[in-house]
């Protein structure tokens, strides 16, 4: 687990749930240790979906939109997806706000995602 921002990686047969257990994700250092730390993950692993899992965070930078990105990109290059979980109602602002609502998938929680998504 990445501390500065409580980061959790959990591999779930050929899928795997990304967390955060900060309330707030806003500092640089730990949102790049922790993309580094999720890049090499999908590199060695190729999950088929990969759940982001929201459910702690109140706050992120936009440098975790970012990450988003990346991992959305990386994973399309051989079939995988990216999917949301847990996020809150401000949060979700931010993905319309910004038209991102438009490619990621929501779920309530991480497992009504798991269970939506993948294989």
């Amino acid at each position: 687990m990445n501390d500065e921002i409580g980061l959790e990686i959990q591999p779930r047969n050929g899928r795997t749930v990304v967390s955060f257990k900060a309330t707030a994700i806003s500092n640089y250092e730990g949102i790049n240790a922790a993309a580094e730390q999720i890049r090499k993950f999908v590199d060695t692993n190729k999950p088929s979906v990969v759940v982001f899992d929201f459910e702690q965070v109140k706050f992120f930078s936009s440098q975790v939109l970012g990450l988003l990105l990346e991992v959305r990109a990386t994973l399309k290059e051989f079939g995988g997806e990216v999917v949301i979980s847990g996020i809150n109602p401000q949060l979700h602002r931010v993905f319309t706000i910004t038209n991102l609502d438009k490619i990621f998938k929501f779920y309530p929680d991480k497992n009504t995602a798991l269970a939506s998504v993948g294989d």
